[in-house]
């Protein structure tokens, strides 16, 4: 009886250690979980949060540009920080994006995209690729070689009702030819692109990078039609764009009109001493490459081309004010297809950007004003970050800027009007088109604009800008205001 009693109350007692040792263990366990949730806030010596392991940013797309209108859609930006050690530069960082842009009160381009970029995945190699869709319902075309192509502001706009007296075309004719009023879409056309790029870079010294690379665009190029605006004089189908004018001219050939493949290999050499990438303060980030397109790449035209940009950016007595500038120039060895001019090429983590003009390349003055064989520009800024502070453990910055952006076309594209005999047959008021429209007597003169903008600055990497900006020049548009993402340069 007493050997039962004992061995109940060993029973007993192990029991309640055990269930003791059980809820410790658990109480541990929870303890453990809950310290492993509550990750290590650590700064630098800025004073800034020091992001560690992936950073998601899922956004809805609420942007303008003045060039392509108002843009909704959603994107989603991820960063990978890993153990933080190279903060505020990301290790990877992924980017989609799928948005459309509302022009002219109806959608007109549609946009996907993805990026990606890592510098770890390959041992001493960095990384880059891009890949896209873009539709473009009504892009802006204003002709070649800047202010030999003629732009005037009273020929945007300007709606037309199609009534009995002018389907007979006198009426239409008069306004077109005498006054100079055209329907909306005249400085338009429609183009289908594909593009995919991979990139790699490597450290040669300190500061010293090769740049190596494979690029592919295919476009699908055609007339803009402008919905209630297809006959003028009964003689033109399809609607008379300044485009269309270009092909009937001969300056854009039979063979180029829809476009074409271009697949090219690209190498340069790039410097590139910057504190941070998305948001420098010091340093110099300047590149050189060339980019061949050859036939046996599968390139519709072969053709070659060099460019080359500088990039530096130096603080005035503070951090918080910078002056930045960039000047680039880039052109063909020999000739090009024209739908290769309006491309600015950038190697690295970002798409190419569409022409000089516009958010990307020359604030203020209309994307693609300025096309030409050899073109350069310049933006010129002064940054000045005004307040800094911590909000949900985000790294939050607010800074403003003054800009002045500037263009020029060194060597023009060939302009002759190569039909003007067959023309002054068949439809001799194209050429009197093209005296009012073209002037090769005189080269192309300076595009500048300047202004100002508002940037929001989160983790030195997520910026959100609102910029405005005014032309020097009317032939090259009035003011343009953006919201987009990002700096400049």
């Amino acid at each position: 009886m007493k050997k039962t009693l004992l061995l109940t109350l060993c029973a007993i007692l192990c029991g309640t250690y055990a269930v003791a040792e059980t809820t410790a263990t658990a109480e541990t366990v929870a303890e453990a979980k809950a310290e492993k949730k509550k990750k290590p806030v650590t700064y630098n010596e800025k004073g800034e949060i020091i992001k560690t392991g992936i950073n998601l940013g899922p956004l809805p797309v609420v942007a303008f540009d003045a060039d392509r209108g108002f843009q909704f859609g959603a994107l989603m930006n991820i960063y990978n920080f890993a153990d933080g050690k190279n903060y505020p530069n990301p290790n990877a960082q992924w980017y989609f994006e799928a948005s459309a842009y509302v022009k002219e009160s109806r959608v007109g381009s549609y946009l996907f995209r993805a990026e990606y970029d890592n510098k770890t995945l390959i041992p001493g190699v960095r990384m880059s690729v891009c890949a896209g869709y873009y539709k473009d319902e009504a892009l802006d075309f204003y002709g070649f070689n800047g202010y030999q192509s003629n732009f005037d502001m009273d020929l945007i706009g300007k709606n037309i009702s199609f009534d009995s007296e002018t389907k007979s075309g006198s009426k239409l004719e008069k306004k077109f030819l005498e006054k100079g009023k055209v329907p909306k879409g005249f400085y338009r056309y429609t183009r289908e692109l594909v593009r995919f790029k991979a990139d790699f870079t490597g450290k040669i010294l300190k500061n010293f990078y090769w740049e190596a690379g494979y690029n592919l665009n295919w476009l699908n190029t055609k007339s803009f039609t402008p919905k209630g605006y297809n006959v003028f004089a009964n003689e033109i189908q399809n609607g008379t764009t300044l485009f269309q004018l270009y092909k009937d001219w001969g300056i854009i050939s039979k063979e180029q009109a829809d476009g074409g493949l271009i697949s090219s290999v690209r190498a340069g050499l790039m410097y590139d001493s910057r504190n941070v990438e998305n948001n420098p303060t010091k340093g110099i980030w300047a590149e050189a490459h060339v980019i061949a397109a050859p036939k046996w790449l599968g390139t519709s035209v072969p053709h070659y081309k060099f460019c080359a940009t500088m990039r530096q950016y130096i603080p005035l007595g503070t951090p918080k004010v910078v002056f930045a500038y960039r000047l680039a120039y880039q052109g063909f060895f020999g000739d090009a297809p024209w739908y290769a001019m309006p491309v600015y090429t950038t190697m690295g983590p970002k798409p190419d950007y569409d022409g000089l003009g516009g958010y990307r390349t020359v604030r203020g003055i209309m994307l693609n004003r300025v096309q030409g064989l050899h073109t350069g520009f310049y933006n010129a800024e002064i940054r000045y970050r005004f307040i800094d502070f911590k909000l949900f453990k985000q790294n939050i910055a607010f800074a403003v800027s003054g800009f002045t952006d500037g263009t020029h076309v060194f060597k023009g594209y060939d302009l002759q009007n190569r039909n003007e005999q067959e023309l002054a047959v068949t439809a001799p008021y194209k050429n009197e088109l093209y005296k009012q429209f073209v002037n090769t007597s005189k080269n192309d003169g300076f595009h500048g604009s300047a202004g100002a903008g508002l940037r929001f600055i989160m983790n030195e990497n997520f910026i959100v800008a609102f910029e405005y900006a005014r032309c020097f020049n009317k032939q090259d548009g009035n003011g343009a205001f953006y919201i987009n993402i990002g700096f400049l340069f």
